[in-house]
């Protein structure tokens, strides 16, 4: 993987209100047609101005770092996230802010998992991209690069950075990263934060709503460079085969499962069911039981059918999408924690995650 560095012209004064760093990792964000191959293909940032003029506007300091190929977000991978956290925080001193374009499939699982891997951050890291391509007459990639900029340039009145967490902005909607979840395919408003406000809405004004952000951490930053993905998600329904889940719950070096249940954290109470749970949690898997639904959260224990799962020791994941819980798992397993550590740092809220 190559990042290539671009400085941009915006024609900004020398003293500059901001300095962002816009970090592209693929995505259909970055693409325009070309008439001779008749495909899409990734656009010369050093010409990112042409295709979004009102950038001249902005008395902003802007550096680009591409990565070269560009990943397509289907293949992102965690090299790729660990490379994120440490090209930010080789940058974090000198830039105010920072916005990553990237494919949309998998912007909330990148988004979760920076959340993690940067400790007590103090700036924004704003992740967006589009539906349609930058090159297109109606795409919606001008608006959310332009916002995003704004965002993570923005400032409060004790001159601090407004948005202090990792965000996607998308279609009017500033979304915490690790809250988010891609629910639109063919239209614009692609993604949403069920269990959690919004951190802004945008339309003449972009609106904050600080009551709703993380605060300021006194502690100083920190990049984590280790994930574990010796993980696995089990999506139960109705019929499901021992043997699927079998493959699952047995797979060779597993050490962690995030299982999506029905409701509030309901499962199958048939013994074959309870037993391959329960021997894998004798086995030290750490299973985390999430809701399927986009809304509402875990409660073990309210019915019959989660109790079992809270006496065998599953740990509830309150109201954590599956991406945030996924991305969690690999990095509490990655820190080498001893077992009560990590099914406490499982179940504690680090980064906005969840609410308690």
């Amino acid at each position: 993987m190559e990042v290539v560095k671009v400085d941009i012209d915006t024609a900004a004064p020398q003293h500059p209100e901001a300095a962002i760093l816009i970090i592209y990792t693929g995505g259909t964000v970055g693409m325009v047609f070309d008439e001779a191959a008749r495909h899409l293909v990734p656009f010369n940032f050093s010409q990112i101005v042409d295709h979004v003029p009102e950038l001249r506007q902005f008395n902003y300091l802007l550096t680009v770092l591409s990565l070269e190929p560009a990943i397509d977000s289907s293949n992102v991978s965690v090299e790729d996230w660990l490379l994120l956290a440490r090209l930010i925080g080789e940058n974090y001193a000198r830039y105010d802010g920072f916005v990553v374009l990237h494919g949309t499939d998998t912007m909330a699982y990148s988004a979760s998992a920076l959340s993690y891997l940067l400790e007590n951050l103090q700036k924004p890291v704003i992740f967006t991209g589009a539906q349609v391509p930058i090159g297109r007459i109606r795409t919606d990639a001008r608006e959310n690069l332009i916002t995003a900029l704004q965002i993570a340039a923005t400032k409060n009145k004790e001159g601090k950075s407004m948005v202090p967490e990792v965000c996607i902005y998308f279609r009017n909607l500033l979304l915490r990263g690790n809250r988010s979840k891609k629910v639109e395919s063919s239209h614009f408003d692609a993604f949403k934060s069920g269990n959690y406000p919004p951190l802004a809405e945008t339309g003449i004004d972009i609106d904050y709503k600080q009551e709703y952000m993380l605060a300021h951490p006194r502690a100083p930053f920190k990049v984590h460079q280790h994930l574990d993905n010796r993980v696995a998600v089990l999506k139960l329904f109705p019929g499901i085969s021992p043997e699927v889940v079998r493959s699952v719950l047995q797979a060779p070096g597993l050490r962690g499962v995030v299982m999506e249940t029905f409701g509030s954290g309901n499962a199958p109470t048939s013994a074959w069911f309870l037993d391959l749970l329960q021997a894998a949690v004798d086995r030290g898997v750490y299973i985390v039981n999430v809701s399927q639904c986009d809304e509402g959260r875990v409660d073990q224990g309210r019915y019959e059918t989660s109790k079992y799962l809270l006496n065998m020791g599953t740990l509830g994941g309150a109201d954590i999408t599956t991406e945030a819980a996924i991305t969690k798992l690999m990095y509490v397993l990655g820190l080498g924690l001893d077992e009560e550590q990590t099914r406490d740092l499982l179940q504690r809220n680090l980064r906005g995650e969840i609410s308690l």
